[in-house]
């Protein structure tokens, strides 16, 4: 089963279960790596997330062991993806001559959360259950997201929530028509995460093509996208919004793309990251989800 799989499983037997994984609240802030205190991204955002840990610190079984703790009995780890660099040879057709190509391979190591270790929080004068780091919604973050986005299209009232590439324009009901703040935020953030797909943006969008047209080749992903996106700003604010849908058919028809394309929920994951850090105003480091081998070690 190739890495792609396993994540794509382990999103499905959430969805199977009544939970979408992206639309859980967030009780810690992002996690990150607690040897190099970096935030992990993307995909690694959403598997550390959804383990409903208080605390945002993980670690490998060696850095444990390096630091004099352990790994309580009958914990259980969690999968974490990095990319690694890759030379392989391709004979090239023209000239009959063999040629190295470089690329990049999906592979994974496991982490434990710190509430799972014995001896190391209090040798760092960190909470043990993680209580300093529970988030607390913050209104008028999010507010301060919406206004500061870098080049944000047009925004205008509608009776419904849409994004519209041609004229680059975002339409939302008034913040009175939502049953809370938290959910009039996180559907302007689904909606702004389209419209970091345009051109003059990331350039998810083909000039000519609607991406958002119900039923084509790109929709299911894009959809995702805004989804995840949506997510990761909501984490950022610390929100969760009050009504989501958890419908079978909601359900069913997400489960029926993963299904369908292993690798859809890493990639949409890739570009939901770059979104909500566009959105956000901060660059996009390259290759920003690569972690150090040494990391699985």
């Amino acid at each position: 089963m190739s890495v792609y799989e396993i994540i794509t499983e382990q999103i499905i037997t959430q969805l199977e279960k009544g939970t979408i994984p992206w639309k859980r609240p967030w009780v810690a802030d992002f996690p990150k790596s607690l040897r190099s205190q970096k935030e992990y991204r993307g995909i690694n955002t959403l598997l550390l997330a959804m383990q409903n840990y208080p605390s945002p610190y993980w670690l490998t079984l060696l850095q444990a062991n390096q630091m004099g703790g352990k790994i309580r009995k009958g914990e259980h780890s969690t999968l974490i993806t990095f990319w690694k660099s890759s030379e392989w040879k391709k004979e090239n057709t023209e000239t009959g001559e063999e040629e190295t190509r470089n690329g990049f391979l999906l592979r994974y190591f496991r982490v434990f959360n710190l509430t799972q270790t014995e001896g190391i929080a209090e040798k760092l004068g960190l909470s043990p259950e993680g209580e300093s780091s529970k988030r607390i919604p913050d209104i008028e973050a999010c507010e301060k997201i919406l206004a500061s986005m870098p080049s944000k299209p047009r925004i205008t009232e509608s009776a419904m929530a849409w994004y519209k590439p041609s004229t680059d324009t975002v339409g939302l009901p008034s913040k009175s028509s939502f049953d809370s703040p938290e959910a009039y935020y996180a559907t302007a953030f689904h909606e702004l995460a389209h419209s970091t797909g345009h051109m003059s943006r990331l350039g998810r969008f083909e000039p000519s093509a609607n991406p958002l047209h119900f039923g084509s080749p790109s929709y299911s992903k894009e959809e995702l996208v805004a989804e995840l996106g949506s997510a990761f700003l909501c984490g950022q604010s610390g929100i969760s919004p009050s009504t989501i849908d958890q419908s079978a058919s909601y359900l069913q028809s997400w489960i029926s793309r993963l299904r369908g394309d292993s690798k859809l929920i890493v990639s949409a994951a890739s570009q939901a990251q770059k979104a909500s850090d566009y959105i956000l105003g901060k660059p996009y480091p390259k290759q920003a989800e690569t972690v150090e081998e040494s990391e699985g070690n």
